[in-house]
């Protein structure tokens, strides 16, 4: 019964997923406008995060709308079809829960920070207007 039950979510979510990709496309935020001065030094901050993510996850393209309308240069790991981005979120954040952020700071400690609301609320205040 549980197989049936996965099988039925991945059709759902394998049916919806285009959709949802057209969707934030066609209606994707612009990014925020800043100095050139001012976006190389976003750029040199941005460098050391990560978003973990599945690229028709929901609350994934929550978080990529924020990193757009910010207009943040991070890198995406995508979870879902790369078993090593996978393994490497299992093994730093202990569960393969998408979306996650990591965060490494210059001393090269690692925070790994889940949910979508919690993730774009530190973006903001890191790197939204003043």
């Amino acid at each position: 019964m549980k197989s049936v039950i996965r099988l039925f979510f991945r059709t759902v979510r394998a049916m919806l997923g285009p959709f949802l990709l057209l969707g934030n496309w066609l209606i994707r935020p612009k990014g925020m406008v800043r100095s050139a001065e001012a976006q190389a030094a976003v750029d040199a901050r941005t460098r050391s995060l990560a978003l973990y993510h599945f690229p028709t996850c929901p609350f994934c393209i929550k978080v990529r709308r924020t990193l757009r309308r910010l207009s943040l240069n991070v890198e995406l790991r995508d979870a879902h079809g790369d078993d090593r981005h996978r393994a490497a979120l299992v093994a730093g954040g202990g569960k393969a829960q998408v979306p996650c952020l990591l965060i490494t700071d210059d001393d090269g400690k690692e925070t790994w920070l889940y949910e979508s609301d919690a993730i774009n609320a530190w973006l903001e205040r890191e790197f939204g207007a003043a």
